[in-house]
């Protein structure tokens, strides 16, 4: 019984498509166990963190305060730089994986429910999503710098992290 069990769960997972995201690190369990996620996982993750951290702040250059636009230009900046590194090490072939061309949902619904909001509604749901992404950040890429399976993209992870980490401070420092 527990061999079909194991047979079973690993058929799932060879049957999801390799630019899907792994249920696993989607769900947030290996982020729980400490994990590192798989280079496709890791690659499609910060691509969709990179893409909500753009958009939001662009958002937030329109809608926020001074103190917002100046983290959201920060944000922007920064995290324009990453995909573009990030998207040199897969087209270099140095890594192998698909980028995503779009948000996936959950990403995509954060960012809907971010442009319906004006205000205060609108600053305390963007500092709060930037707090959240910047934790989820961190982990990603604590995790694949420690323990990821491309050397390229672990050494990326690594040099990045500190950033992230600063910009999870800035976004604690917002509220």
């Amino acid at each position: 019984m527990n061999k079909l069990i194991v047979l079973g769960t690993a058929a799932f997972f060879l049957a999801i498509p390799a630019y899907a995201q792994s249920v696993p690190e989607k769900t947030g369990v290996n982020a729980a166990i400490g994990v590192s996620p798989s280079t496709q996982d890791f690659v499609t993750e910060a691509a969709n963190s990179d893409m909500l951290e753009i958009a939001s702040s662009k958002l937030a250059l329109s809608k926020g305060d001074a103190k917002l636009k100046s983290f959201a230009d920060t944000m922007i900046g920064d995290h324009t730089k990453t995909s573009s590194e990030v998207k040199a090490l897969v087209t270099s072939g140095k890594v192998k994986a698909d980028l995503p061309a779009a948000m996936d949902k959950a990403h995509q619904s954060k960012l809907d429910k971010l442009s319906g909001l004006s205000g205060a509604d609108f600053t305390k749901e963007y500092e709060s999503m930037q707090v959240s992404a910047h934790k989820d950040a961190v982990s990603l890429f604590e995790r694949y710098s420690k323990s990821g399976d491309n050397t390229d993209l672990k050494a990326f992870a690594a040099k990045t992290l500190p950033h992230l980490q600063e910009h999870l401070k800035m976004a604690q420092a917002l509220k």
